[in-house]
């Protein structure tokens, strides 16, 4: 099971984003959540996660700095910003509260909407992008490792 900060597949943003794009964001979200769970809009895994879950720890074509760099950036055009430690975001209490609202409604509408989702496939291509994920996350971690490891320069953000 995917955890909350997996919803859409993205790691939180620790930058202090604009509250009211997150908001009109994740309405977008919730109002497209029926199309998601029949199927109709699956999310293609993109190749350089789906690289990642083959052989999240590969060493090819990693000879020089420039290399990984590349790699870090392909992964970090999918995952969104790595994370970065310090502060906490502090969060919108009321988006988070009209975000539950609207999924409860969306919820109601769909009866079974566990069941539609497994049958239509929707479930299944979730479980597989959010593994996608984790692998790409993993990898870029690899990655940033071995960048360092390699005292490679200029210093990654």
């Amino acid at each position: 099971m995917a955890s909350a900060w997996q919803a859409d597949a993205r790691p939180a943003q620790q930058d202090g984003g604009n509250d009211v794009e997150e908001t009109a964001k994740k309405a977008g979200q919730i109002a497209t959540q029926p199309v998601r769970d029949v199927g109709v809009d699956k999310k293609d895994i993109p190749p350089a996660l789906a690289d990642a879950v083959l052989a999240p720890y590969a060493m090819g074509g990693l000879k020089t700095c420039k290399q990984i760099s590349t790699a870090i950036g392909a992964l970090t055009e999918h995952l969104g910003p790595d994370f970065k430690g310090g502060e906490p975001k502090r969060e919108n209490k009321a988006g988070k509260l009209a975000e539950a609202g609207g999924k409860t409604v969306v919820n109601a509408f769909i009866p079974f909407r566990g069941l539609v989702r497994e049958i239509s496939g929707a479930a299944p291509a979730e479980r597989r992008y959010a593994v996608a994920v984790d692998a790409g996350l993993a990898r870029r971690g690899f990655l940033r490792g071995l960048y360092t490891a390699r005292n490679c320069k200029p210093a990654l953000p």
